[in-house]
């Protein structure tokens, strides 16, 4: 359905903004020493050891990506415009194929869950509607959508997931990132950054088209992408990573809430 397009269209504005950095180096704990000295030396702090030093932006870029790879799950909170229109996103993903969260387009909002391998989504009434308009139907046929599917969910297995299964796939996301590699080169460093509560490294970009993409890379454990902001041009977004490698709970909803759209002919 067109919904799944511009979703999809949202989804990767925000993502491919991240085409480009990981690593895998890991922070340093560093604890100034306990020992029994003079009050001048105990009230002299020493500098947090820096994971980059000597690196330049492009191989920190390289680092972020190659760290990505390595992620099993994540938390991704995207807003972006796409095709004029404003469209949010929270999404928690596993390389497993688990995917739990929810979206918002054309003020219209639905959530999404993936489980089995089998997506499915839930929408709010102006959400069935919105999607009813965009595939051609009547406002009447619109509402009448809304109603069929009032608290519950559409089974949307094979043909009728489309893109929004490959939103829920991490491996062919985190993939992406490294597909060309030009993407991350040309890049200069920023002041460091707090995303978070997490120090980070800043990399910053200007595309001879005129946009400007920021990356933020943690600088303490492995240098995950922990933010990626594209400012300028017709599509500006913004994209927040986290939890990384923690566990995504994704469980099939109960049979009477589902409609199968196959089986309504």
């Amino acid at each position: 359905m067109a919904a799944n397009r511009k979703i999809w269209v949202a989804a990767m504005v925000c993502a491919a903004t991240v085409v480009g950095v990981t690593g895998c180096s890991k922070g340093d704990d560093t604890k100034a020493e306990g020992d029994k000295k003079p009050v001048a030396s105990a009230t002299t702090s020493q500098a947090p050891v820096d994971p980059f030093k000597g690196l330049d932006a492009d191989a920190i870029a390289d680092r972020a990506v190659q760290a990505m790879k390595g992620a099993t799950s994540l938390h991704m909170v995207g807003d972006s415009k796409a095709d004029g229109e404003q469209m949010k996103m929270d999404l928690a993903l596993d390389n497993k194929g688990a995917c739990t969260g929810k979206m918002t387009v054309q003020g219209a909002n639905a959530d999404l869950l993936q489980a089995d391998k089998v997506m499915y989504m839930k929408g709010d009434e102006k959400f069935w509607q919105v999607t009813a308009g965009e595939d051609g139907a009547s406002a009447e046929e619109g509402k009448a959508m809304a109603e069929l599917l009032k608290g519950r969910w559409m089974k949307m297995s094979g043909g009728n997931a489309g893109e929004l299964a490959d939103l829920c796939d991490l491996n062919a996301l985190i993939k992406d990132m490294d597909k060309d590699k030009s993407d991350r080169k040309g890049m200069t460093k920023g002041a460091d950054a707090d995303v978070d509560g997490k120090p980070a490294v800043t990399l910053i970009k200007k595309k001879s088209t005129g946009e400007t993409i920021t990356m933020y890379v943690a600088k303490e454990g492995e240098p995950f992408i922990l933010k990626v902001v594209e400012a300028g041009g017709d599509e500006p977004g913004t994209m927040a990573l986290s939890d990384f490698n923690k566990p995504v709970t994704a469980t099939a909803p109960p049979a009477d809430q589902v409609v199968d759209p196959e089986k309504l002919g």
